[in-house]
């Protein structure tokens, strides 16, 4: 292992807590990529902060059936990244893409499918040591925003944004960032690295969280 992946520990402790809370395997430090010697602010978290969900908002629609993840589309970004299936490391957390595939997005293979009820979870890297990775915008989203996952069995599961958090490490709730907001929903959360660089734990200071809902779907 490199000391670039050593020093990668961007989502949040609390993996033991998120299975007690929620049964399932969820995220825990190591997660996403970092700057090692990086200082900044990871961007756009000032808009992340406190933005609430709109009540105007679409009806969820009806869950689909289990497929399998091809490629996230984010419009508003002008992110399409291909998903591969991820487990998870030695130290019980999600591992997350090398870093020579900053552009890709990692999913939670043992866990929900996007599209199908529950919550799927997928991860990237907000940065490597040298450019902007597939989130670095992540937490510019808007609410009522547009997530779109192409899936393999031919059809497009469209999300709509309705929650962008800094969640930082410090009072962490895994049942208030991971668990379904609505049950019987299909949702997804999209989570990358957020706050500053700590040079102490190498790792930055908090998360950006990206929840949406199933609001349509299209082949």
């Amino acid at each position: 292992m490199s000391e670039r992946e050593r020093s990668s520990g961007c989502l949040l402790t609390g993996l033991t807590w998120a299975l007690l809370l929620l049964g399932l395997w969820l995220w825990g430090s190591e997660v996403t990529g970092v700057r090692p010697g990086a200082s900044g602010t990871a961007t756009g978290d000032v808009a992340a902060v406190g933005r609430p969900a709109d009540a105007g908002l679409p009806p969820a629609a009806r869950p689909l059936g289990a497929a399998l993840p091809q490629r996230v589309d984010i419009p508003q970004l002008g992110v399409q990244a291909p998903v591969v299936a991820r487990g998870l490391d030695a130290q019980g957390a999600i591992a997350a893409p090398p870093y020579d595939q900053a552009g890709v997005v990692g999913w939670y293979a043992a866990g929900v499918r996007p599209g199908a009820a529950g919550t799927a979870l997928m991860v990237g890297h907000v940065d490597t040591e040298t450019r902007p990775a597939v989130f670095y915008a992540l937490s510019t989203l808007e609410v009522g925003g547009t997530i779109r996952v192409v899936r393999d069995d031919g059809r497009v599961a469209q999300f709509t944004v309705e929650e962008v958090e800094l969640v930082q490490r410090d009072g962490f709730d895994a049942r208030q960032a991971y668990g379904p907001r609505e049950p019987g929903r299909a949702e997804l959360r999209l989570i990358t690295c957020g706050g500053t660089f700590d040079r102490a734990s190498r790792s930055y200071t908090a998360n950006v969280i990206v929840s949406a809902y199933l609001t349509g779907a299209t082949r």
